[in-house]
């Protein structure tokens, strides 16, 4: 039900248009809707295989959008329109689990590569390694069922935290930098937001460590960046 089909959310009429044109052009089927509420609705009752979200819409706030839906567990990826290009309001996307942000005015044949390729990476991260379940101590991690436990428990992890931590116990005791990360993750091709990688992993450890401030799974090489700890 979900093939092909984006959910723009933009109150803009001549971008949605525009949006809109271009997407069913390489034929993406796109449903445009211009508020808040109705973009919740839709976004909650229906498949995408992807959301176009403006940070500013009129009875609302894009960012309120994209922490809600993580909240509800909605996995789909989202990416960030808005005239905003200050480092802080990107930052700010990014931690309340968008996948990517575009600047508005943008290029159209960028605009397209950047849809299509997220799109493509989170195809992939869905079937690969479906089957996989890491154990480490007492922190157990399902790829299949998106789940993470630690002594049985339940941890309630952003799809951003979850992916973070399965790259790197993937690949436990390889050191990854904080610019590496960032492009992996969240597929950015450029430094500048260390600070959402550091965001990440001190939210992790808040809820995977027994004491975050001495981590026993994911470690800091200083001045490097991070790893998960091959010796558990």
């Amino acid at each position: 039900m979900g093939d092909k089909k984006i959910l723009l959310i933009e109150d803009d009429k001549d971008i949605a248009e525009l949006v809109v044109l271009h997407l069913n052009n390489v034929g993406y089927a796109v449903e445009s809707v211009n508020t808040f509420a109705k973009g919740m609705d839709c976004a909650l009752n229906n498949q995408y295989q992807l959301i176009l979200l403006d940070l500013m819409l009129p009875d609302g706030d894009g960012l309120d959008i994209c922490r809600n839906l993580r909240m509800e567990k909605i996995q789909t990826p989202i990416v960030m329109l808005t005239a905003k290009t200050e480092e802080i309001d990107k930052v700010l996307g990014l931690e309340s689990g968008a996948d990517d942000y575009i600047g508005k005015p943008f290029s159209i044949r960028e605009f397209i590569a950047r849809v299509k390729a997220i799109i493509r990476r989170s195809a992939i991260s869905i079937i690969e390694n479906e089957t996989e379940v890491f154990q480490f101590d007492n922190l157990t991690i399902n790829i299949f069922k998106r789940k993470v436990t630690l002594d049985d428990k339940i941890l309630e992890l952003t799809k951003k935290e979850f992916e973070l931590l399965y790259f790197l116990a993937k690949n436990k005791g390889v050191t990854y930098s904080r610019e590496k990360l960032l492009n992996i993750i969240w597929g950015y091709e450029y430094a500048g937001y260390d600070h959402t990688v550091n965001s990440h992993i001190n939210r992790l450890r808040a809820k995977i460590e027994d004491s975050p401030n001495k981590p026993k799974f994911i470690l800091t090489a200083w001045g490097v960046g991070y790893k998960f700890n091959d010796e558990i």
